[in-house]
């Protein structure tokens, strides 16, 4: 009978690719891995991890049983706190988020649920999908597109986006302006592959036409204060420059145009909904309804 223990030992490993940080993680000596892991093939009477020494890299058959044994052991994590007085579940969570949502949308999120322990990891929509279909995450905040058949995106938030500038750029006093006023000026960019980028590239980039010297920055807070120091353009949230803005240490500019995103809740189709990651998916969608 495959037990627990195994399914834990299949779970930390597949999420690892190694045995020396799984047995960190479970408290256990790499030989009582080693032996779990050897037990649960045996069993199955398939392998389930191809041996590219160091790492173990989940086979076609570790693929198969990845999204049930996570189901398993979050079921059994809901039973475990199916009577806890305190009527909320609790437990950790491993969630992803682009930049903006991590910095400036996340944080108060996670004050609403003091309880819940969470892991996150900030990166590009690119690469957080890609986490999301190896089950390295339970869910992500994007800021992209996601069009994989395996994952399901569901709207969040509508995102306002401004183009910003230093206080000192020739075009910082003007009214009005249209997009192709802004060819030649340098820009400051995200990197290729994050969902801000895609955007720009998608919607603002074919209406200005050329473009000047180009700098690429991989995150938000660094392209904002290259902004500051003289250095270009940038597209960015709003909600990422409020501030700024009402101080007087950038300007947005007035391009005629409205400018905006839908943020989305992703996650595998096959990723079961432990209780407590319905709890935060409802709270994410009543901070949508705001």
């Amino acid at each position: 009978m495959i037990s627990f223990k195994q399914l834990q030992v299949f779970a930390s490993i597949a999420h690892h690719g190694s045995l020396g940080v799984a047995a960190e993680e479970l408290f256990l000596s790499k030989g009582a891995l080693s032996q779990a892991l050897g037990e649960l093939e045996r069993q199955l009477g398939h392998p389930v991890f191809d041996r590219v020494h160091p790492h173990l890299k989940l086979n076609e058959q570790g693929r198969l049983l990845q999204p049930l044994a996570e189901e398993v052991l979050s079921r059994i994590t809901d039973i475990e706190h199916l009577f806890d007085e305190q009527g909320a579940p609790s437990g950790s969570l491993r969630l992803g988020a682009s930049q903006t949502i991590g910095n400036y949308l996340l944080p108060k999120l996670l004050a609403q649920q003091p309880e819940l322990q969470a892991k996150v990891k900030i990166t590009n929509t690119h690469y957080l999908c890609g986490m999301l279909l190896r089950f390295e995450l339970d869910m992500a905040l994007i800021e992209g597109e996601s069009f994989h058949p395996d994952l399901v995106t569901q709207h969040w938030l509508t995102d306002e986006m401004l183009i910003i500038a230093p206080t000192t750029h020739p075009l910082a006093g003007k009214q009005t302006l249209s997009l192709p006023q802004l060819q030649q000026y340098n820009w400051v960019l995200r990197e290729p592959l994050s969902g801000n980028r895609e955007q720009f590239e998608r919607d603002i980039a074919p209406h200005i036409g050329a473009l000047g010297q180009l700098l690429e920055l991989n995150t938000l807070e660094s392209v904002i204060q290259a902004v500051e120091q003289g250095l270009g353009l940038a597209f960015v949230s709003k909600r990422a420059v409020s501030d700024r803005l009402t101080y007087g240490r950038l300007v947005a500019l007035d391009v005629n145009t409205h400018l905006s995103r839908t943020l989305k809740l992703v996650w595998h189709k096959q990723k079961y909904h432990s209780a407590l990651l319905r709890r935060f998916i409802t709270l994410c969608q009543q901070q949508g309804q705001d």
